[in-house]
């Protein structure tokens, strides 16, 4: 029973008896350190999975829900994970949106398109093809990594599939366009956070501006710098992507997500970053999407050597109830999964200390901000008090109509672009010139209504 596929199929009406409390068992092995790829220190011992009324209730809605409006039921994540493989995979994730048709699905679909580009890519390399070896290398990688969202268990199954994940990308990592670096930034205590560390295309030395880029709850670190055209890159701005206290591959290694674990990884990846000697010590940014955007706002309040910080997609609703009470129970599930605990009572107690409230305080650095204004994961609202309530310059970008994701609509479409603006926005920053302190709403036909803060 190593996933929740496999747990669900054998005792969820027992789990229906047991009032909510983790079921099952979840066999799980360590990642062998002599692997390819293996990472250092990987999990070991049992880990129970969580269990909520909400899933045990509602899973048969889901189902009917996935049937109906597909794999992108309540995110367009298929498009996210498709977007930085480019064009070439879309008819990967053509036939996977055509195969799920239930949540059980949804691994299976995954896996089976990863291990055609793999084997594709292994062929390639050995006719001496390594262009072509490189981009089935990458998008295995992101097969992989998307084929290990359904698990809430460190089973035996996700530790295989975090090993073909890391494989492939350390096979695209050799044979990539610009320089391209397994990375892990030690926490006190000696906990390592796994990251990727890349230099732009062209790189010959010196010092140049950097991000630490943090993936969402459902985002992860070999997805979140395309394999072509990268948006920091493009820019001369070297990435350092990093998994943090609770997400992917941390939560494989048992790190555990929390507000002081997060104030840790601030410190502790700008410490990483100061040690290398390509990067600009005064030119360092921090960005972060989805839940990565509290992380990230968690993480820069406790670090103050950050140039500047930008966030997008935002979950900044203080202890989370609207995504995890109202939202897909998968949010919750999953999240229960990154903190470490079972019981959902408990983790309701645990969720509530997940805020920016008394940290956001701290931040003194250019602050950019972009969200939708009708998400419906972290209601406006909060995000629109953390603004009022940071005393240092901030930006504002909210866009008509937009949801969690912001993209898809007029607003989105006809205004500036997000991640564009994002882009140069921070580059602007790290090049140290100035901006005024705004709140942006972009209206349907993309006409930018400007309010000073």
């Amino acid at each position: 029973m190593g996933n929740r596929r496999d747990f669900l199929q054998s005792t969820l009406l027992a789990a229906g008896a047991a009032t909510g409390a983790a079921a099952g068992s979840a066999a799980t092995a360590a990642t062998p350190a002599s692997a390819p790829g293996a990472l250092a220190g990987a999990a070991t011992g049992t880990h129970h999975g969580p269990m909520t009324r909400r899933w045990m209730e509602q899973r048969w809605l889901l189902d009917n829900v996935i049937r109906a409006n597909g794999i992108d039921w309540d995110q367009p994540r298929s498009v996210l994970y498709n977007a930085p493989c480019g064009p070439e995979a879309n008819a990967d994730f053509a036939a996977i949106r055509a195969r799920v048709q239930k949540y059980a699905d949804i691994s299976p679909a995954f896996e089976a398109a990863a291990r055609r580009r793999e084997a594709i890519a292994r062929e390639a390399e050995s006719a001496g093809n390594p262009v072509w070896a490189r981009e089935n290398f990458f998008i295995a990688a992101i097969l992989w990594a998307a084929s290990q969202w359904t698990f809430e268990t460190n089973s035996e199954h996700n530790l295989a599939n975090n090993t073909r994940k890391r494989e492939c990308y350390l096979a695209y990592a050799r044979l990539a366009d610009h320089r391209v670096e397994a990375a892990f930034v030690t926490l006190p205590g000696g906990q390592r956070l796994p990251g990727w560390f890349h230099l732009p295309p062209g790189y010959t030395g010196g010092r140049i501006p950097a991000v630490v880029s943090i993936p969402g709850m459902d985002g992860f670190k070999e997805g979140s710098v395309a394999m072509y055209g990268d948006r920091w890159l493009s820019r001369g701005i070297a990435v350092l992507v990093v998994e943090g206290p609770g997400q992917y591959e941390a939560a494989v290694n048992n790190i555990h997500v929390s507000v002081p674990a997060w104030q840790a990884t601030g410190r502790a990846t700008m410490d990483w970053m100061l040690a290398r000697p390509e990067i600009d010590p005064a030119r360092v940014g921090i960005v972060g999407s989805s839940f990565g955007s509290m992380f990230s706002t968690i993480a820069c309040s406790a670090e103050s050597r950050f140039k500047a910080i930008a966030v997008a997609n935002t979950c900044l609703e203080p202890g989370c109830h609207t995504i995890f009470e109202e939202a897909s129970p998968t949010f919750k599930m999953r999240f229960m999964y990154m903190s470490g605990i079972t019981d959902e009572a408990q983790f309701d107690r645990f969720r509530r200390d997940i805020t920016w409230e008394g940290h956001v305080d701290n931040l003194r650095c250019p602050y950019l901000c972009i969200g939708g204004e009708a998400d419906e994961l972290s209601p406006l609202e909060h995000t629109e008090r953390m603004m009022k309530t940071m005393r240092g310059p901030k930006q504002l970008l909210i866009y008509a109509d937009a949801r969690h994701a912001v993209g898809g609509v007029p607003s989105a479409n006809l205004g500036p672009s997000p991640s564009a603006y994002a882009a140069d926005w921070m580059s602007a920053r790290l090049s140290g010139k100035p901006f005024a302190s705004e709140r942006w709403f972009i209206e349907p036909s993309g006409r930018v209504v400007k309010t000073a803060y």
